[in-house]
């Protein structure tokens, strides 16, 4: 069943194949591609709009005289039973009927049910065939996730659900940061301070990556007194790639810590890969390729002994006119970041072969990513042409700007921690316990909805501050405030049950929905496969939760203006009608709201 724009797209294009035909005009063929369906910025003006600029150059004509002609000849071939339609400057535009377009639209959700939002005109899901992989995450293996994790886990999990809802095949990846003389930093710190007494996070009560990220915060105090710390660290790492079996216990010991402790975060938020990739596995196959590299005469060997590549070509030339280069493995051997990077990318196509593969990493890394992705076309892998950096913008708190080294990082295990005890405070003082059952449990949903929602509503290339009591509100523009109205609308849907009203979806039924509340919430609601095609292709979340908020809205004025309790006796085939619209908006929401990582509550 095709929707309301691609049926009045298809009216307007025929009409423009019929007018040039009479008028005699030589101009290319305007296919339905070419025309954009706009919603009028007033209710007056009509529903749907198609602005006609695109043909005024090959028409030799101006817009609004095109328009007065393109409604001639629709009011004179076209389906009037469709909508009224008229020409509004250099627009046409079409008020709906409502009537048969309220069925129209209610009848396709109910039928689609969850799968609604998933589907072009044509009944084809949006990305059919596409095969995403999406890299989210990364985790260093010494220190615990913290508040910029929490941002980029958001963006990862909710772009793959997005795609995954336009139809594509997505496959998660996480990159685990596990070797690399930062690591070394925490296992030296170990030695030093905990080894003596055979510290374990077990036997000192806390998480392995709060207890890993504690080591590396006592180095960087450390070194500040002992500048020879870092070269020891160095002389570690030499160790661990040469495979000495003392440090590569305690290297074990130690990721295994930090690795259980973040997998109990990634538990706690939703979040999930369908593989995680170490970074001690792939970096040997990073080095091969760049062997392989340095012997076709990709890379060359400098002055001082470390491998480079020249990536003027890529990133430009310096500031003072030089040619820029990338060391690939420094003079002593040991790989780098992008070392590792070119064996992963390399190992995860092999693995998957994809048509697209996103990298979700802070806008620091852009040029990382640049330089990546020409090394790798220099390498000569086509599917390099594949690859996109979702780069977004940096997160922090009112307070500042957080450093790992230095302990000022709000962990993300204790940030949830404190929204979750805010959030219980929050429904005691409001008397709400003993309504929503497991008082504990609704407190964790709040604070889940609460920072992803706020994290996921802004643009992802955009830098924000997160401010954990704006967060929580439970009015204005909020995760808790949506999580709010889809238990407003169970709430209506258990309480018209028990008097024995029930939603009805029958053709006469939904006839009567013609208020104009109604109908706003109407044309929202049939809005949405658009939002999740478009937030699909641009990779951007902040499009859904914008939608989100906008139909809450919506519900809320329907219901302000349109009772149903009220009018249960006199009037019961519309009070079910606007039942059945209640239900359906929560099928939307509840739809919605799980793309963004926002827990559903039926008590609130």
């Amino acid at each position: 069943m095709a929707d309301n724009k691609a049926l009045f797209r298809n009216i307007v294009a025929e009409a423009i194949k019929t007018y040039v035909q009479e008028k005699g005009i030589e101009a290319e063929p305007v296919t339905e591609d070419k025309l954009h369906v706009e919603n009028p910025p007033k209710p007056e003006m009509g529903d749907l709009g198609i602005p006609l600029f695109v043909l005024a150059k090959s028409f030799r004509m101006a817009p609004p005289q095109i328009a007065k002609g393109i409604l001639e000849v629709i009011n004179r071939n076209a389906d009037q039973s469709f909508g009224t339609f008229l020409a509004a400057g250099p627009y046409i535009n079409v008020k709906l009927n409502k009537a048969n377009s309220v069925v129209s639209i209610l009848k396709k959700i109910e039928s689609q049910g969850d799968e609604y939002g998933s589907f072009n005109p044509d009944g084809e899901k949006f990305l059919k065939g596409r095969k995403v992989m999406v890299e989210y995450s990364s985790p260093n293996t010494n220190k615990p996730l913290h508040l910029g994790h929490m941002r980029n886990d958001a963006l990862g999990e909710s772009v793959s659900r997005i795609l995954k809802k336009a139809g594509a095949e997505v496959f998660r990846t996480n990159i685990i940061n596990n070797r690399g003389v930062h690591i070394c930093k925490s296992m030296l710190a170990y030695k030093l301070f905990h080894e003596q007494n055979n510290d374990t996070p077990e036997s000192l009560g806390i998480k392995g990556d709060h207890f890993v990220g504690q080591c590396y915060v006592e180095f960087d105090k450390y070194s500040k007194e002992h500048p020879e710390a870092a070269q020891e660290a160095e002389e570690m790492l030499v160790k661990w790639e040469n495979g000495d079996p003392e440090v590569r216990a305690l290297w074990q010991k130690m990721n295994d810590w930090t690795l259980n402790g973040v997998k109990e975060t990634y538990a706690r938020t939703g979040v999930d890969f369908e593989k995680l990739y170490f970074e001690s596995d792939t970096y040997l196959l990073g080095k091969e390729m760049i062997q392989d590299g340095l012997d076709r005469g990709i890379f060359y060997r400098a002055d001082d002994g470390s491998v480079r590549i020249d990536i003027t070509e890529a990133v430009g030339k310096d500031r003072d006119g030089n040619n820029q280069s990338k060391v690939l493995l420094r003079k002593d051997g040991t790989s780098v970041y992008i070392t590792q990077d070119l064996g992963t990318a390399i190992k995860r196509h092999d693995d998957w072969q994809y048509n697209q593969m996103v990298y979700v990493v802070a806008s620091e890394q852009i040029y990382h990513f640049k330089v990546l992705f020409y090394i790798l076309r220099k390498l000569g892998f086509d599917w390099a042409e594949k690859l996109y950096h979702l780069s977004y913008g940096l997160v922090n708190l009112p307070s500042g700007r957080m450093k790992s080294r230095e302990g000022t990082v709000v962990d993300a295990d204790d940030l949830l921690d404190s929204l979750h005890a805010d959030a219980l405070k929050a429904i005691n003082e409001r008397g709400r316990d003993e309504e929503v059952g497991d008082a504990d449990d609704v407190a964790e949903k709040v604070a889940l909805s609460a920072l992803h929602y706020y994290l996921l509503q802004v643009t992802p290339i955009k830098d924000m501050l997160f401010n954990p009591e704006e967060s929580l509100s439970f009015n204005g523009n909020t995760g808790p405030y949506l999580q709010y109205m889809g238990a407003r609308i169970s709430s209506i849907l258990r309480k018209t049950e028990e008097q024995g009203l029930v939603p009805d979806s029958s053709e006469d039924s939904l006839k009567l929905l013609t208020h104009e509340s109604e109908w706003e919430l109407i044309k929202t609601l049939e809005r949405y496969p658009s939002i999740i095609e478009k937030s699909a292709n641009d990779l951007d979340p902040s499009l859904v939760a914008v939608y989100l908020y906008d139909l809450s809205k919506a519900f809320s004025s329907f219901y302000r203006d349109c009772s149903i309790l009220a009018i249960a006796q006199d009037e019961k085939t519309l009070a079910q009608a606007r039942l059945q619209l209640a239900k359906t908006t929560l099928t939307v929401m509840k739809n919605a709201m799980d793309l963004l990582l926002i827990p559903y509550l039926d008590r609130m």
